[in-house]
């Protein structure tokens, strides 16, 4: 683990993945009591500027609520069931704020990466408010990661706060995709695993990223990155790999 970058390999993918209800403090622990010390989750915008966790656009697979997370203030976010979908153990689990996850983190010493998500339409907006936030609420610590599939929310991010690291999100390696992470001054590129290969690692590490993957879940998989010389790993399954 170097100081430019000082992140673990394995990282708990929207807190722990399915066995918990995703982008929740619940899930947060669970990954935590699994020996995990990084997190990846989803960070968007309320409709009064409250930095919260969510994945979807919408709020039906992941709450009791109906319609664009988005579109709706955070004091009617905040009073939604965020877990009972998942199981009957978690019902009454309440959507998290990105201040309340930075609180948990910086308490227990563990990493975060914070994918901006943002509502369609408010992508450069949510990219700032999130760099905005994070900078403020990890000032004196290591850093959370931003990554964004959006070059737009990153260049908010970047505008607003240059000094926070980021990553670009790919799930194809789009044209131009290196040279918008170079122009971004991205410290990392996060892609689709099966993008992985000795081509596209020997880029990406020769233009000075580190390379980083989405959802790792089986044993080859992971193994096949590590044997690449990837940088970090993402995963649901937070029982199956320990990450010591």
């Amino acid at each position: 683990m170097s100081t430019d970058w000082p992140y673990p390999r394995w990282v708990a993918h929207r807190g722990a993945g399915k066995l918990a209800p995703e982008n929740t403090l619940a899930a947060f622990r669970l990954g935590a009591h699994h020996g995990y010390r990084m997190f990846e989750c989803d960070a968007k915008l309320s409709a009064d500027g409250v930095v919260f966790l969510m994945h979807d656009a919408t709020l039906e697979r992941t709450t009791n609520g109906k319609g664009v997370g988005g579109d709706q203030p955070w004091h009617a976010l905040s009073q939604l069931d965020a877990g009972g979908w998942h199981s009957r153990a978690h019902a009454g689990e309440p959507l998290l704020t990105l201040e309340n996850a930075a609180r948990y983190c910086l308490a227990n010493g563990y990493f975060l990466n914070i994918e901006i998500k943002p509502t369609p339409r408010t992508e450069r907006e949510t990219g700032e408010a999130v760099a905005r936030q994070a900078a403020l609420l990890w000032a004196g610590h290591v850093p959370p990661l931003l990554t964004s599939f959006k070059p737009e929310a990153l260049e908010g991010a970047q505008a607003t706060a240059p000094q926070l690291p980021r990553g670009l999100l790919l799930d194809t390696l789009w044209k131009g995709w290196l040279e918008t992470a170079l122009t971004l001054e991205c410290a990392a590129i996060v892609c689709n695993q099966a993008l992985w290969d000795v081509s596209s690692v020997t880029q990406a590490k020769s233009a000075g990223f580190r390379t980083l993957s989405y959802t790792v879940n089986d044993e080859w998989a992971a193994q096949r990155l590590i044997t690449l010389g990837t940088d970090g790993i993402i995963t649901d399954r937070v029982d199956l790999f320990s990450p010591t």
